[in-house]
């Protein structure tokens, strides 16, 4: 493996200090992109959203929770035996997005997980999982069709961004694949290491350790020692 050349302390600082310059550009960038996406315009929603959640049926607007914003990620359905989640649940696994909700919540933001999978392998998921975070079924409604996650190609998963004003919700953003990276941090630490995330894709030295992108992720129990 061609590890990055070793240099003295002082070559060291020159360097580190050309690379900080670039990291707060792309953080002006991001600070751009950001505030683009808070002026971008909403579309009302109309249909009403039926879930079923730990309390019984549950509406779009219950999923806020009494915030303002609510972020809903819509993950795959288990299909067959077994919890074949898909990827989405693998990748929070490793994000604990569930932990402090607390920030959120002070913020007057709610975040919640919907998924075509019946309620009782959610339940039996979120046991295993050892997550608090709130977790709906949406088995008998339109709104993994409706909010692109579940096409003719199959499910896959995205995060949906809405605004609550009273009794009126409206769609803000949505993304999808590595948009939905910024739900948590695992993969900013993994950037910040010199062997990065290992994935192929990635511009590294030659020999780094590298290996096909979602492959390798496991729930937090399904990994060796």
């Amino acid at each position: 493996m061609d590890s990055p050349r070793i240099v003295s302390q002082e070559e060291w600082e020159v360097a580190h200090e050309e690379l900080l310059a670039k990291e707060k550009e792309a953080t002006r960038a991001r600070d751009a992109l950001a505030a683009e996406r808070r002026q971008q315009p909403m579309a009302s929603i109309h249909k009403d959203y039926l879930f079923k959640g730990p309390d019984g049926t549950a509406t779009l607007l219950d999923l806020f929770e009494g915030a303002a914003s609510s972020s809903s990620t819509t993950s795959c359905s288990p299909r067959g035996s077994g919890l074949a989640f898909g990827r989405l649940p693998r990748l929070l696994d490793v994000r604990r997005p569930d932990r402090h909700p607390a920030h959120l919540h002070a913020r007057d933001t709610s975040f919640a997980l919907v998924s075509l999978a019946p309620l009782a392998q959610i339940r039996a998921y979120k046991e295993r999982m050892g997550w608090a975070i709130p977790w709906f079924s949406s088995e008998a409604s339109d709104f993994n069709v409706d909010f692109g996650v579940s096409t003719d190609e199959g499910e896959t998963f995205g995060l949906s961004v809405f605004l609550r004003d009273g009794d009126s919700v409206f769609g803000t953003y949505f993304t999808a694949g590595r948009g939905v990276e910024a739900l948590g941090s695992i993969w900013t630490f993994l950037d910040l290491t010199p062997l990065g995330r290992q994935e192929e894709w990635e511009d590294s030295p030659e020999g780094y350790p590298q290996t096909p992108p979602y492959e390798w992720w496991q729930r937090h129990d399904e990994y060796g020692a």
